[in-house]
């Protein structure tokens, strides 16, 4: 059996035997954001796989946009609970996935795509102040940037 033989959960089980920084769902979710993603894109570019193909930039905000819509103010505690605290996760899990067969990635695509995407547990936050006060204020003193 190839990889690309093998069932989608089958090959994240394989990946997460040898690195299982992830969760399983975090996988499942990238992929539904994948097909989400896709599926939003115009007519005529959805039609030509050249063009069909995501940056990791687009497939970011893809990310980003489901977690929204599913999670809500959710999707933080949710994707930390995932292992998932950087874009540069994001990039992981997907390079994860093209290494098992189970995505394809272009000769030029790399992991370091995503790590310059926004800072994502902000951007899962929709920049919503959740009142989680700083390390600093915690120790008694105004956190940095705090007007007194």
């Amino acid at each position: 059996m190839s990889p690309t033989d093998l069932p989608f959960w089958d090959a994240v089980d394989r990946i997460r035997e040898k690195d299982p920084r992830y969760r399983r769902e975090a996988y499942g979710f990238v992929m539904a954001a994948l097909g989400t993603t896709v599926q939003s894109l115009p007519p005529e570019r959805l039609a030509d796989p050249e063009r069909r193909h995501l940056s990791g930039a687009e497939l970011l905000a893809g990310v980003i946009a489901l977690a929204r819509r599913e999670f809500g103010l959710m999707a933080t505690t949710v994707f930390r609970e995932w292992g998932v605290t950087a874009s540069a996760d994001v990039g992981a899990i997907v390079f994860r996935l093209v290494e098992v067969g189970q995505l394809s990635a272009r000769p030029e695509d790399r992991p370091e795509d995503f790590a310059g995407g926004p800072d994502l547990v902000h951007a899962l936050s929709d920049g919503v102040d959740l009142d989680v006060p700083s390390p600093r204020s915690r120790e008694g003193g105004p956190a940095p940037g705090t007007i007194v």
